[in-house]
Parts: C-alpha cells; structure tokens; sequence
C-alpha cells in the first residue's frame, strides 16, 4: 500500500467509497465524478502505479480485473448490450490518480 494513494486508502477501508465488486485481489466502486450513466473504477488490491511500470509478474492481476469487468457487465445488466472497459496511462493519457485502475463505463452511446 502507498499511504498517499487514496485507490489503496479505500482498498483498505480507510477513505469511503461505494463498493460495487470485491473479491481476494480486485476492488470496484463507483467513479466521484462519472462520466456515464454506469462508471465504475476497478482496482487492483496491491498497488501498482500505472499501466506504464506493469511487469510480467502482473500478468494474473491483469486478467482478474478484466474478469471482473465482465462480472460487472452481467452484475449492471449490460454484458449483453455493450459496455468499455478504458485505462488511462500517464499524463499525456488523462491518468490522474498513480494506482491503476480500469474505467468501465456503460449507459451511453458513443
């Protein structure tokens, strides 16, 4: 955990947040701010700072969060209709905050 990073505050239940999906390693909760009807950020538990530093040792966290993303698809009735799955990455690639997380979004057209 970076104690600085408010993804791994609310990981460990020390900042809020509207918690939508957990299992052992992956964390969801609804965006502050959405951009869509449905906008949701998946985490994963252990820190990792972007897209950018991920090393092949992340491979399984990886694919556990996209697993979750299609949990989350069936879970907000959208696995059918369509949803993204978006990751910002660096400053140039609109990441704000530095723990990786994946936005899925769904409830519009675009």
């Amino acid at each position: 955990m970076t104690e600085a990073c408010v993804f791994c505050r609310i990981v460990a239940r020390e900042s809020p947040a509207d918690i939508v999906y957990e299992d052992e390693a992956v964390l969801a909760f609804k965006d502050l701010y959405p951009k869509a009807p449905v906008h949701l950020l998946i985490v994963p538990k252990r820190h990792i700072a972007s897209l950018a530093t991920v090393e092949p040792a992340d491979t399984e966290i990886l694919g556990r969060c996209l697993q979750a993303a299609r949990a989350l698809g069936v879970q907000t009735g959208y696995a059918e209709r369509g949803y993204r799955v978006s990751c910002n990455c660096g400053p140039e690639g609109g990441q704000i905050v530095y723990h990786l997380h994946l936005h899925f979004t769904a409830g519009r057209r675009r």
